[in-house]
């Protein structure tokens, strides 16, 4: 399947000092849906410490299940778009990430206001689209779904006709419930090893790590391709520093957990939406970072759209099992028809 892809890099301006890197995705098959004012924009917002590229292989599940035929769901494109600590756009960043404002200042809501800015820039404005015609739908995966849940709050509202929310990094009852794991992982993003000799190496290296060897192999060779970058220090003529590095710094993976409001702040914005809007929710049957009694709680916490409990999965989903999280999220998206069509013949 020959997937379609269009790289925008937005440079700082006055009212937003970072830079912002999205990629376009989509098929052929999907450009007679352009005219089409219901057909789907989809908005893919990543977890901690990846990058945008890593919903590839998630995309091309749910792009396959859209082609077919019979299918109901109508897609126009897909946007995946970086933390601006994250990713090519933690790259480019990373001057500014060190200035005393930013540094070990970054957050959830950091996240969500840097894609309202990518979304209000306008054609006119240099922009590569005027979302605010499109029919959005939100999809984000553990810090993702935190932040594309805090962007509906932020004005002018966007029109998002539904969001997908994937392990979303939240706690109902309080952050209390989460302290223990994100302690966890703090002192996990300082011990992780981040620099390498060269991609080769360290492809060698996450193939054996205990929290990647169980990645997708497409899932891996992205993370070396798009998550790692040339080190800061090749740059100095002693040539003595290792070759590449993380993309999302150690210290920035640390700032996003420590984050005091990015479990809590977006269960009130739950709390708003999900009578009105359909939100659906997709968990990880094992219960290794999210706390068991977390889950339990998510679940029950709102009127949820659809509560889909994937089987022999964690809360890497993205990372383990895409094709399986492509298609549960393709039945988001086609449960969202359904109810559209049967509002429209009442």
């Amino acid at each position: 399947m020959a997937m379609h892809e269009e790289a925008v890099l937005y440079p700082p301006t006055t009212a937003y000092p970072f830079f912002l890197s999205a990629k376009r995705y989509w098929l052929p098959e999907f450009e007679k849906n352009a005219s089409d004012p219901e057909a789907l924009t989809l908005l893919f917002l990543h977890a901690t410490s990846f990058h945008k590229e890593t919903w590839m292989p998630t995309l091309e599940a749910i792009f396959a299940l859209a082609k077919k035929p019979k299918s109901s769901v109508k897609i126009r494109e897909a946007w995946c778009l970086d933390c601006p600590n994250h990713g090519a756009a933690g790259l480019a960043n990373a001057n500014v990430l060190l200035q005393p404002e930013f540094f070990l200042n970054f957050s959830c809501e950091r996240y969500a206001q840097g894609i309202h800015h990518f979304l209000s820039v306008t054609p006119d404005e240099g922009g590569a689209v005027d979302f605010r015609t499109r029919n959005l739908v939100g999809i984000g995966h553990s810090l993702g779904g935190c932040a594309v849940t805090l962007l509906q709050d932020i004005e002018p509202r966007f029109p998002f006709s539904s969001l997908i929310l994937i392990e979303p990094l939240i706690s109902p009852a309080g952050g209390q419930h989460l302290i223990k794991i994100r302690e966890l992982l703090v002192k996990g993003a300082y011990e992780r090893r981040d620099v390498w000799p060269t991609r080769e190496k360290a492809m060698v290296a996450l193939k054996t790590r205990d929290r990647t060897r169980n990645w997708d192999p497409r899932i891996l060779e992205n993370f070396v391709k798009y998550g790692i970058v040339e080190h800061p220090g090749n740059h100095y003529p002693e040539g003595k520093y290792p070759g590449v590095t993380l993309a999302c710094t150690r210290d920035q993976e640390a700032a996003m957990y420590r984050d005091p409001d990015g479990a809590t702040k977006p269960v009130e914005t739950l709390n708003r939406i999900c009578p009105t809007m359909p939100v659906h929710v997709i968990l990880g049957e094992i219960a290794d970072f999210v706390p068991r009694r977390v889950h339990e709680a998510i679940k029950k916490s709102q009127p949820w759209a659809s509560v889909d409990v994937i089987k022999a999965a964690g809360h890497l989903i993205v990372q383990e099992i895409p094709e399986r999280l492509g298609k549960s999220i393709f039945a988001a998206l086609a449960k969202n028809e359904t109810t559209s069509h049967t509002r429209s013949r009442l």
